[in-house]
């Protein structure tokens, strides 16, 4: 029987995200318990991290289970060609689940195809950021105390931004409005456009990081251009610092508007920012451990009440 992944956010139905959104509220009240004793979880990333990595690593240690793998690819078997099935089937030998980041598109739906155990998509190239959604979802939820009919404006690169084409997707289940704002260089995909055609969901796109696009919005999602996604750096030189937040630009937003940004930053959130108390993204940080936590437990078919 294929066992159970989370590769994309589309695997979620909206009674899935509800389900976990509620899963993770209780782990945040009470993230400390015994749920994965006995358990071993597997970390491959073969692509850096800081965030996601500790979060999941966090996760799983607040439970009690145990963290086997590798964070960095050039100590891992791989350097020496073995293939990635090989190297998946074999760690599915030791552990209950699999929390992999990938450089190559597809290669998430590729393990989860193979695995003898759940896959976690911890990134896969430009393409998915599931977790990272999950989070980003809980906290719109924890922040407006709705999810329903909210104005997200996301800014930076919307083009190779994985946790962008996540949240999108996933918050598609609850009429949202979007304001993309991007230069021409990192707009978003056509293909994201089409998907919100076809579901009858508002965007607008902007060039200019402007007033409007600040002042409509419930959620302000930053983001950073991404160097490792570039080919030309001439390219990256020219669009990496196109958009700044500065508190200023804060002033005529609306009262519940929250700051958000899957992190990490470079330029394009001004520390004068962070003291704002519209700036909640070290907060949507910490809240990748409580909605981490239920979604291993809910792979692992773990009763989380």
């Amino acid at each position: 029987m294929k066992t159970k992944s989370l590769v994309s956010i589309s695997d979620y139905s909206k009674e899935d995200i509800l389900r976990i959104l509620k899963a993770a509220a209780t782990f945040k009240a009470r993230p400390n318990r015994d749920l994965l004793k006995g358990r071993v979880c597997a970390t491959l990333f073969f692509e850096p991290s800081t965030r996601t990595r500790l979060s999941f690593e966090t996760a799983v240690n607040r439970l009690r289970g145990r963290i086997v793998g590798f964070s960095d690819a050039s100590t891992s078997s791989s350097t020496k060609g073995e293939s990635l099935k090989d190297t998946i089937m074999m760690v599915g030998n030791y552990a209950d689940l699999i929390i992999m980041r990938h450089h190559l598109e597809g290669s998430a739906r590729y393990a989860s195809e193979v695995s003898p155990v759940p896959i976690i998509n911890a990134g896969d190239g430009s393409n998915q950021h599931p977790t990272q959604t999950m989070l980003d979802l809980f906290t719109i939820y924890e922040t407006q105390g709705r999810m329903e009919n909210l104005t997200v404006t996301i800014v930076g690169d919307l083009k190779y931004g994985r946790a962008v084409h996540s949240l999108i997707q996933g918050l598609s289940h609850f009429n949202p409005s979007f304001n993309f704002v991007a230069p021409d260089e990192l707009k978003i995909p056509d293909k994201y456009k089409t998907f919100c055609d076809k579901l009858k969901i508002p965007y607008r796109e902007f060039t200019e990081f402007s007033p409007e696009a600040v002042n409509s919005a419930d959620i302000l999602y930053m983001t950073r251009v991404q160097r490792e996604r570039f080919t030309d750096l001439m390219e990256y030189e020219k669009v990496k610092n196109i958009y700044v937040l500065h508190n200023e630009m804060l002033n005529g937003s609306k009262e519940n508007l929250k700051v958000l940004h899957p992190l990490p930053r470079v330029k394009e959130i001004s520390q004068d920012v962070d003291d704002n108390p519209k700036a909640y993204y070290f907060q949507q940080a910490e809240n990748g451990v409580y909605t981490r936590q239920a979604i291993i437990c809910d792979l692992l078919d773990i009763p989380m009440e």
